[in-house]
């Protein structure tokens, strides 16, 4: 099976709010994917002094080496992400020293669990074909169609060597090749 994007603004929403009503922690990994692209490896180890400096303050830039290539990746983290981050740091009563995600055993979450939160919430919401990839997916579907189609900076944020990979990536080959299924109606 193929991870998809989520492709419906509304779905999109409704997923967020079931799981901030279970656990606001598997909430923010959600928004925190659909809204900066990163992979759910790359999200799990951030810690609260990498996106907040020691007054307490939004750092300009959250930097860090992607696991996957080792190259430095440099996210502006969006308003909307900003809110979610300093209410939920403010709420769990978190330190600058610590993991975003924590894991009840210490450290920080696994992949595995996310995962599984993640996919029986977009289960239970009617999501089909969703893994923590479709975070990743989906802000590149989504900023592919808000940026009015710029598949050469949705590629390059991806590291992908050719635009038609960027697209088969973010599901829109599929898309297209639906919508000629529909054209011809014989």
């Amino acid at each position: 099976m193929t991870v998809e994007p989520i492709r419906e603004k509304a779905k999109i929403k409704q997923l967020y709010q079931y799981l901030n009503g279970s656990d606001p922690k598997y909430a923010l990994i959600f928004k925190f994917g659909i809204n900066t692209g990163l992979r759910i490896s790359d999200i799990i180890p951030i810690k609260v002094n990498d996106i907040f400096n020691e007054k307490w303050q939004f750092r300009e830039y959250l930097i860090l080496n992607e696991k996957k290539t080792a190259k430095e990746k440099k996210i502006k983290l969006n308003e909307t992400l900003r809110k979610c981050l300093d209410n939920y740091v403010k709420t769990q009563h978190l330190a600058l020293e610590d993991y975003l995600f924590q894991s009840q055993k210490g450290g920080y979450l696994g992949r595995i669990q996310i995962y599984r939160v993640l996919k029986e919430a977009a289960t239970v919401m009617g999501i089909e074909n969703f893994g923590t990839h479709s975070l990743r997916k989906t802000w590149g579907y989504w900023t592919y169609k808000i940026s009015k189609y710029n598949v050469g900076l949705i590629m390059d944020t991806f590291n992908h060597s050719s635009p038609s990979i960027t697209l088969r990536y973010i599901g829109i080959n599929q898309d297209q090749k639906d919508e000629l299924y529909s054209i011809v109606q014989l």
